[in-house]
């Protein structure tokens, strides 16, 4: 378990420092004389990053030893924040912000794979789960308190706390991490890491998961004036609603944990099919303030139990050659999530309104269900096995 919360430590670092920007977004663009609007570009510029480059520097480095492989990109995390702590200007700040996405990108997609290898089969669900709740913590306690802290010394000292925080992270994974913990089977070729994406359970999951964040971040996106202008909520309760729903995000990973090791499509399809009701659900209650905050807590705890066994089976599913495979899961989080919040902005745009977003995120689960019976009939009858590990150095 020990070297699980090193692994932990760097995921609730990285989700962290993605997230922070938003709570000093206005701080930061004043510090370096541009707009909000325009700073806004290191949020996208933040997305990009993980998800074209967080691939490409994992199958770069995967003939690396992974811990040597997860230490570096640890390092280059911590420099990174105080690189950005220093940045004199906006140019400056957006390409040391890629650089970080870019080790972000492949340190979960390593991560993934390392913490499944420390487990036993039966645990797996749970392992990803614990990675996966460095991304929630980071929502409940990470992004508040930095927010806080760039509030009160500025917002270069959130970055300065950030680079302590990744010192942290160094040492764990230093101390805890086994030396064993190999590097990718030098046998592994390009051709094999992609080959093992055309397995169905590999793509099927794949378009799960771009279902799954178009149902969250559809909404999640303008989940604020949604609050404030379909539920008119009082603006000063949203942050605690915002927090609630983290909560709720956080036991959803480890209940959707413990739903990987159990039975996990059986139990991912009926997830799938709660939050596609659960958003109907919230297309009803919306216009009334409790009921709507009870649905926001369920539907922000099925997301995260969603997410954790469509990671598992992607991990499970391509265990020979899961380079390539693992780093597309971050990867692909971040296309959905720019996806999602261009199609809300799409509807808007359309004058659908704010309570139409959750009615697109009923009808993509829906979507996600029927892929997933599709993918689970299809591997019973083809009688399929996942493929054992490949051999580490």
């Amino acid at each position: 378990m020990l070297p699980l919360i090193a692994l932990f430590i760097a995921a609730f670092a990285f989700g962290t420092t993605e997230f922070v920007i938003a709570g000093v977004l206005p701080q930061v663009a004043d510090g370096l004389g541009v707009s909000i609007p325009t700073s806004g570009y290191l949020v996208s510029g933040y997305a990009g990053g993980i998800a074209v480059g967080g691939p490409l520097l994992a199958l770069a480095t995967k003939r690396i030893s992974r811990k040597t492989l997860l230490l570096c990109l640890t390092i280059a995390f911590t420099i990174g924040q105080a690189a950005c702590a220093l940045a004199p200007d906006f140019t400056s700040m957006l390409l040391l912000r890629i650089a970080v996405a870019v080790a972000h990108g492949a340190y979960f997609g390593v991560a993934m794979v390392v913490a499944v290898g420390l487990v036993p089969e039966d645990k797996r669900g749970m392992a990803v789960a614990v990675i996966l709740s460095g991304l929630t913590v980071s929502n409940v306690i990470g992004v508040p308190a930095g927010t806080a802290i760039g509030n009160l010394w500025g917002w270069r000292a959130t970055f300065w706390v950030m680079c302590a925080l990744g010192i942290v992270a160094l040492a764990a994974m230093a101390t805890l991490l086994p030396r064993t913990t190999g590097a990718s089977s030098p046998s592994t070729s390009l051709g094999s890491e992609v080959r093992v994406l055309a397995r169905q359970q590999v793509w099927t999951s794949l378009i799960l998961m771009l279902m799954l964040m178009i149902g969250q971040f559809g909404l999640f996106t303008y989940i604020t004036p949604t609050l404030l202008e379909v539920t008119h909520l009082d603006e000063s309760l949203i942050p605690w609603v915002l927090l609630l729903n983290g909560v709720g995000a956080t036991i959803g990973v480890f209940l959707g944990g413990k739903l990987s090791d159990w039975k996990l499509m059986p139990s991912l399809i009926t997830m799938l099919a709660l939050q596609a009701v659960m958003l109907g659900m919230i297309y009803v209650v919306s216009p009334y303030p409790l009921p709507m905050v009870v649905a926001i807590v369920i539907w922000g705890g099925l997301n995260f139990a969603i997410g954790t066994p469509i990671q598992t089976r992607i991990l499970s599913w391509t265990a020979d050659a899961s380079n390539l495979a693992s780093s597309l899961i971050p990867s692909g989080f971040n296309v959905g999530i720019a996806l999602a919040a261009s199609l809300g902005a799409a509807m808007l745009n359309a004058d659908y309104g704010y309570r139409s977003l959750p009615v697109v995120g009923a009808a993509a689960m829906l979507v996600a269900v029927a892929v997933a019976l599709a993918s689970y009939i299809w591997e019973g009858r083809s009688q399929a096995a996942p493929p054992l590990p490949a051999a580490a150095e």
